[in-house]
């Protein structure tokens, strides 16, 4: 197989720089190693209810975002937040309070951030993408680049966009080897959200809601240690998420840890809480095309992210970094993952 530019990674950041070389009718092939397109996005469908299990809100002073929103004819909506906040001490006592809900203010997306992806794709011919082909190895060759995948089908390109976490990059096999002061940068930036697992508990009804609750909770206890309500824009069904809060190596009985959260739910919520009709547990630190060994703990603060120096003009400016770690303004965000294509573009035209 053989393309002018190589995006590997079918996430928000590769996704929209894709649309945009289609757009301009240039030749690239979009490779995703996952069976689904989106990468850190994923959405689940319950009935007429998506609910996000990765990335949930984006914010006012985004530009990038909003105006994809627009252009792609997507609905946003406000995060809910009337009502009052709960607060679970470390002895388990639930207590109601008064309070600045903590995501007021923030966008959510009808139909998920799924929705989005969706749209994307569909500016993207399907001749160019391809998923479920994980990449293993990067080879510099005299005029390009050769990418082998794991079922070792040779990819060749001028030019390759990693269009994900600089770790996950980091694991392939490069020839010749880059510099060691590069592989040390990509080691070191952190992935945004891969040492965290995510609950999402759907229910028929917003009981919560009709009990003067926002869905807000703080909890010392957990698992969950932070909760929000997930719903819908409109209708049903209602939801609320919760991060989870136990280390990574407390999280591999996953039956076990599913009980925890039903118990937490209904110690938060009450006994209405006790069976929702869907309770979904994603734990990106067990995704391999999300998190490596380095990223088991959660980035507790916003790392300081950006394109290091040692990044830039590798392989003759044949391999370009494209993912939302290395954005400079937004990092780690949906934004910075368009603000990461963006500047992946400019290096594709610049090189």
């Amino acid at each position: 197989m053989q393309t002018q530019t190589l995006i590997i990674g079918g996430g928000l950041s590769g996704l929209a720089l894709a649309s945009r070389l289609s757009a301009e009718g240039r030749d690239f092939l979009l490779v995703e190693a996952r069976e689904r397109w989106g990468g850190r996005i994923l959405s689940e469908q319950c009935e007429a209810g998506a609910f996000d299990l990765g990335p949930s809100w984006f914010w006012p002073g985004q530009p990038r975002i909003a105006a994809l929103v627009a252009r792609l004819g997507l609905t946003r909506f406000e995060q809910f937040c009337q009502g009052e906040l709960l607060y679970e001490d470390e002895r388990g006592h639930v207590q109601r309070a008064h309070g600045f809900a903590s995501m007021q203010g923030s966008w959510r997306l009808q139909g998920g951030l799924a929705a989005l992806i969706d749209k994307l794709l569909l500016e993207i011919p399907s001749d160019q993408r391809i998923c479920a082909t994980p990449i293993k190895a990067l080879c510099k060759t005299s005029d390009g680049v050769t990418a082998l995948t794991d079922s070792g089908v040779k990819i060749t390109a001028q030019k390759v966009v990693l269009a994900l976490p600089p770790r996950v990059a980091a694991q392939f096999s490069y020839a010749p080897a880059l510099p060691s002061d590069a592989l040390t940068a990509m080691e070191r930036i952190p992935t945004w959200m891969a040492g965290q697992a995510k609950a999402v508990a759907v229910y028929d009804r917003p009981f919560w809601r009709e009990s003067g609750l926002s869905g807000d909770a703080m909890s010392r206890v957990g698992p969950m240690v932070e909760c929000h309500d997930a719903s819908p824009l409109e209708g049903g069904p209602y939801a609320i998420f919760g991060f989870i809060g136990v280390p990574t190596d407390m999280r591999h009985d996953t039956e076990a840890l599913r009980a925890q959260v039903r118990a937490q739910l209904v110690r938060l919520f009450g006994s209405a809480a006790q069976n929702p009709k869907r309770l979904y547990i994603k734990d990106w630190a067990t995704d391999p095309f999300t998190a490596t060994d380095l990223d088991q703990r959660p980035v507790l603060a916003h790392p300081d992210y950006g394109l290091p120096r040692a990044l830039s003009g590798l392989w003759d400016n044949a391999l370009v970094f494209g993912g939302t770690e290395v954005a400079p303004t937004f990092g780690g965000f949906l934004e910075g993952a368009l603000e990461a294509a963006e500047q992946a573009h400019t290096a594709l035209a610049t090189g």
